[in-house]
């Protein structure tokens, strides 16, 4: 993924979303080929140059300031996000933050928490780089499926929401729910546009998903923290959740999501009926219950199967 081609086509598509009238300038559609803002519109809102920025639409090799970066984000009107993003693609190779190599390793006190949870019937997702699934709780095996005992390299939940037939019927808002996705793995193709594994997800995702193709060419990005999703479950019927997804202290590329629901509420009572059913049908290791998660790196998703009994 070149830096300059993604600058120039994320530019383009915010500056295509802006309309004239927004901003407070004169609305002339006669002689308007393109949808939003004309370059010569954005520059004299963000003070620059037509020249200096036609450059840079261009993807040519320049490197902005981050005063040129915070007028041009004002200007286009982009949220922190969108922000963050166009910082990341402007960055200069030599100095953009490399993809390590490292395996990720998941903490023991992370397993006792999603263990916890499965106490109090909510499900427990850890996601780690390009959302590959790195550990599921029993509840949460329940609610999406057991994304663990996919192979090695398809252990990926933007793999599963684009792809999967179950994660369609699954989600009552899919198209909400998997736009919203492929947003938050731009985002993170923004900070890490050198991942092979990245590129190998994205190049499937391409080939195998016109919707995927659609989103991805849209440029959005979106952080996640916390929202609510809808859900048709084929054992619990319909329900909604909120989540929230919290970033683990010992390693910033692992966020745990967690999805509950009020205190009697039908929700709730569903999440109880869909624990006591999981609690009812989980598999054990030596006695004892199983919370999936992997070692190490390998495709998509990487590693081996990691039973409660093995977590060191």
């Amino acid at each position: 993924m070149s830096g300059n081609v993604e600058l120039r086509e994320f530019l383009r598509s915010r500056r295509a979303r802006l309309r004239p009238d927004d901003l407070g300038l004169p609305e002339t559609r006669a002689g308007r080929r393109v949808p939003g803002l004309r370059r010569e519109e954005l520059a004299a809102l963000a003070g620059v140059s037509v020249d200096y920025y036609v450059r840079l639409e261009q993807g040519r090799d320049l490197r902005p300031s981050d005063e040129v970066l915070d007028a041009l984000a004002r200007a286009l009107r982009l949220d922190d996000a969108e922000r963050a993003h166009l910082f990341d693609l402007a960055k200069p190779p030599v100095t953009r933050r490399r993809t390590p190599r490292r395996p990720q390793r998941i903490a023991v006190a992370t397993y006792q928490l999603m263990e916890t949870l499965d106490l109090a019937a909510s499900p427990a997702l850890l996601l780690g780089r390009r959302m590959d699934v790195l550990a599921i709780n029993r509840t949460a095996r329940a609610l999406l499926g057991d994304l663990q005992a996919l192979p090695a390299r398809e252990r990926n939940y933007a793999r599963f929401v684009i792809l999967d037939e179950n994660a369609r019927s699954l989600h009552a808002h899919w198209s909400t729910i998997a736009s919203e996705t492929v947003a938050a793995l731009r985002l993170y193709a923004g900070r890490h546009p050198d991942d092979p594994d990245l590129s190998a997800l994205v190049g499937e995702l391409s080939v195998r998903s016109e919707d995927f193709r659609r989103w991805w060419a849209d440029h959005q990005v979106l952080t996640r923290t916390s929202g609510t999703k809808h859900y048709r479950h084929p054992v619990v019927g319909e329900f909604a959740l909120t989540y929230q997804a919290l970033t683990l202290p010992d390693d910033a590329e692992q966020t745990l999501f967690v999805y509950t629901a009020p205190t009697g509420t039908p929700a709730h009572t569903a999440l109880r009926l869909l624990a006591q059913w999981a609690a009812g049908s989980s598999a054990t290791v030596d006695g004892q219950e199983r919370i999936m998660g992997v070692r190490g790196e390998g495709g998509h998703g990487g590693g081996e199967p990691l039973a409660a009994a093995d977590r060191g």
